[in-house]
């Protein structure tokens, strides 16, 4: 009987730049971190990138004043080897990807990175879904 591969959903708040780099890739990957970008945070609920895109990004001028959340599926066997950070509440949790491992990270994605919200800095911070 063959083996069913079993599959973990990520998600990932980014800005306008890592957006049109995901863009790039043909909606397969993740761009290479920065020097000053050690870690690579795909985080496990919805909630918490909503969080992020809406609340930080939107504030940010290094995001274009601009925020996505990102859904995308890893293979549990990468994805198992890294043990989820809270960084908050309970639904604050991440994963840590070295940035030397995120070539191996992006091979372990199955299918395409798709953008599921979108947020604008705007008066009454308006935003809306994808």
């Amino acid at each position: 009987m063959p083996q069913v591969e079993e599959f973990v959903t990520l998600f990932r708040p980014v800005g306008q730049k890592e957006l049109e780099l995901v863009r790039e890739s043909g909606w397969q990957k993740f761009p290479p971190r920065l020097s000053w970008q050690p870690i690579f945070y795909p985080v496990l609920s919805e909630q918490y990138a909503v969080q992020i895109a809406r609340d930080w990004n939107t504030n940010d001028p290094n995001s274009g004043h601009v925020g996505y959340v990102l859904r995308f599926q890893v293979r549990q066997e990468f994805i198992g080897r890294y043990e989820p950070h809270t960084v908050g509440s309970r639904e604050h949790a991440e994963y840590w990807i070295p940035a030397e491992e995120l070539d191996r990270f992006n091979d372990a994605i199955v299918g395409s990175i798709d953008v599921i919200h979108e947020f604008r800095l705007q008066q009454g911070s308006e935003s809306h879904d994808v």
